[in-house]
C-alpha cells in the first residue's frame, strides 16, 4: 500500500468515514499511477479499488498500483459498496452534482479534501519531474531567438510548444501565452495573429512525466516599461527571499504586494502572487491574501507578481520555487533575458 493511501485511510478513520470517492483524473493518477482517458471511480477504503471504463481497462491494468475492475453501471458499483457495509462516503468538492445526486440516497455524503492535503507536499521524485519539465521549458524558450523573430504571436506560441515537445515534453502544461504591446495588460491574453509589439510577455510551461512547469518573462524596451519591470522584479525577488517554513502563504503574498503598493501600483496587481503546481498547473496552497496555509518543506509554489496598466502594457515575472529550509528557484533562466 502506498503512503498516500495509508494517510488518507488514517484521515477516514479519524473522521469516522468509511470510504472516499475520487473522480478527478489527476487525483486518480496521484493515488494509483493510472491516468484515466475517459472516466474512472477510485474508491479508497480498507481495500481500495478503481472502476475503469472498458476503454481504459488495458492501460489501467498495465499502470495502476490499485486493484482495477471494469465499470458495469452505477447501480452495480453502489451495490457492491453497500454489500461491504459502506454507508458513509467522502467525496471531492469538485464531484459533479449529477453524480452526487446518484449517491445521496444510498450514502451519508461529506465533502473532503484529503488528496489535496497530500498533494501539497511533493516527494523528491515529484520535484525531480517538475525540475525536468522546467529545464525543457526554459531550454525551449531560449531556442526562440525572440529579438530577431519576425513571426506573429500565434506562430511564436506554436514554435515554443513544438520546441518543448521536441525537447522531451509530453505537451504544454497549459496554453502558451505570447502577448505584446497593449494586450500584455491582459494577464491571460490569447496570442494574436499579429507581429510582435513592445513589450513582449511570454507565459509558458512543459508537461513532463505528468508534471507541470510554469514561467513568465517580460521583455521591455522603453524607460516606462523598464521602470515597471524593475518594480515587479523587486517584488519577485523579495518574496522569494522571504519564503521559509512556518510563515503563512498570505504573508509571502503581502511582501510582494506591499512593494508594488509602495510604488503606487497596488491596484494594478490584480491576481495572487503565486500558486502551487504539480500534476495540475494550479494546485493548493497559493501565495494569496486569503490563503493562511502554513508554508511547509516540500511545497512547490510559483512566485509571479505583475503590474498591468490598462490600455498600455503589463509586466509579469514568474519562477517556480521549491521550499526546503528556504525557497529555491527551480531552473536557471535569468529574469532579464535581453
Amino acid at each position: 500500500m502506498n503512503l498516500h493511501i495509508e494517510n488518507i485511510q488514517n484521515d477516514l478513520k479519524n473522521d469516522d468515514v468509511q470510504a472516499y470517492l475520487l473522480t478527478q483524473f489527476t487525483n486518480v493518477e496521484y493515488i494509483s499511477n493510472y491516468r484515466p482517458t475517459s472516466f474512472a471511480f477510485c474508491i479508497i477504503k480498507e481495500n481500495p479499488i478503481i472502476y475503469a471504463s472498458s476503454m481504459d481497462m488495458e492501460i489501467a491494468k498495465n499502470t495502476s498500483t490499485v486493484e482495477v475492475k471494469e465499470y458495469e453501471s452505477f447501480e452495480v458499483m453502489a451495490g457492491e459498496l453497500k454489500n461491504e457495509g459502506i454507508r458513509s462516503l467522502a467525496i471531492e468538492p469538485s464531484l459533479p452534482y449529477s453524480t452526487y445526486e446518484k449517491l445521496r440516497d444510498d450514502f451519508e455524503i461529506t465533502s473532503k479534501t484529503y488528496v489535496d492535503k497530500q498533494r501539497m507536499i511533493k516527494t523528491h521524485q515529484e520535484i525531480e519531474n517538475i525540475t525536468k519539465a522546467t529545464e525543457i521549458a526554459q531550454k525551449s524558450f531560449l531556442q526562440l531567438d525572440i529579438l530577431n523573430n519576425k513571426n506573429t504571436e500565434k506562430e511564436i506560441a506554436f514554435d515554443l510548444a513544438r520546441h518543448m515537445i521536441e525537447n522531451g515534453a509530453e505537451k504544454e502544461s497549459f496554453d502558451t501565452i505570447v502577448t505584446s504591446g497593449a494586450n500584455s495588460s491582459l494577464p491571460h491574453a490569447i496570442p494574436q495573429d499579429k507581429k510582435l509589439e513592445q513589450p513582449i510577455l511570454i507565459d509558458w510551461g512543459a508537461l513532463y512525466n505528468g508534471y507541470c512547469s510554469d514561467n513568465t518573462r517580460t521583455m521591455v524596451y522603453s524607460e516606462k516599461q523598464q521602470e515597471i519591470w524593475d518594480i515587479v522584479a523587486e517584488a519577485h525577488d523579495k518574496a522569494i527571499q522571504t519564503i521559509k517554513p512556518g510563515l503563512k502563504c498570505s504573508e509571502i503574498d503581502k511582501v510582494s504586494r506591499d512593494i508594488i503598493t509602495e510604488y503606487g501600483y497596488g491596484d494594478n496587481f490584480i491576481h495572487s502572487t503565486g500558486h502551487s503546481l504539480g500534476l495540475d498547473i494550479h494546485e493548493t496552497p497559493g501565495f494569496s491574501p486569503r490563503d493562511d496555509t502554513i508554508v511547509e518543506e516540500g511545497m512547490v509554489i510559483t512566485v509571479e507578481p505583475g503590474i498591468y496598466l490598462e490600455g498600455e502594457f503589463g509586466v509579469r515575472l514568474e519562477d517556480t520555487v521549491a521550499i526546503s529550509k528556504k525557497g529555491r528557484i527551480i531552473g536557471d533562466l535569468p529574469l532579464n533575458i535581453i
